[in-house]
């Protein structure tokens, strides 16, 4: 069944979706109560996910926002040169991404903030970044309308996401699971993240697919085409 596209730019795996889609405050209060497991399982995660996201984000560069930083998994993979800010909306992730600062011995600072809702100036940032993340953002538009503004005129979004297979076989599983994942993870794992740029004040510059299409790195800058 091909998912259905709901007005937020969301996928569902049928007319119906999930009971009761998210809220930010559901958002927070899941990811404290995952932010252990996301512990315990880091080393799984880099081993998957560390070379999409080094090839992501290696040319990072400038003042750094890290949107939905997580536990801080992207860190290691920004240039060392990188003045580094991260946001998340988890109490527990943002503790988790300060210990990660601290165990691979790299500045910066982490603060509790809800990406729909930045709370830095226009142009503020060189470049900001983020990681399988557009998936669990209530409005993804209205976060990527907020990178977009706290990014300079002439600097760079740079994503990583994840969505629909563009394997039939694969993409029907996804859909037949779809609301059992969002329910346990808050993740809309049916979206076409490139569909939320439509309308977002963010131009798509390039993006490839991996990973059976399921994977995808974007690179955008501020304004419409």
């Amino acid at each position: 069944m091909v998912p259905q596209r709901r007005s937020n730019g969301t996928t569902d795996s049928h007319a119906g979706g999930p009971a009761r889609p998210l809220s930010s405050e559901d958002v927070a209060a899941l990811y404290d109560g995952l932010a252990a497991q996301y512990d315990r399982w880091d080393w799984a995660n880099r081993l998957f996910s560390g070379p999409l996201r080094k090839r992501a984000f290696a040319d990072a560069g400038g003042r750094v926002l890290d949107v939905a930083c997580g536990a801080g998994t992207n860190f290691r993979y920004l240039p060392p040169t990188a003045q580094l800010v991260g946001v998340d909306i988890s109490d527990e992730m943002v503790e988790a991404a300060r210990d990660e600062l601290d165990a691979i011995g790299r500045g910066g600072t982490v603060y509790r903030m809800d990406a729909e809702a930045l709370q830095f100036p226009d142009d503020s940032f060189d470049t900001v970044v983020s990681a399988l993340s557009t998936c669990t953002f209530p409005d993804p538009v209205a976060a990527l309308s907020e990178m977009a503004r706290v990014c300079r005129p002439d600097g760079r979004v740079l994503l990583l996401e994840h969505g629909r297979s563009d394997v039939e076989l694969v993409g029907r599983f996804q859909d037949w699971r779809a609301d059992a994942h969002y329910e346990r993870h808050g993740c809309r794992w049916t979206q076409d993240p490139l569909a939320h740029f439509e309308a977002a004040d963010l131009t798509v510059v390039e993006s490839e697919s991996f990973l059976l299409g399921m994977i995808t790195v974007i690179e955008a800058r501020p304004g419409s085409a």
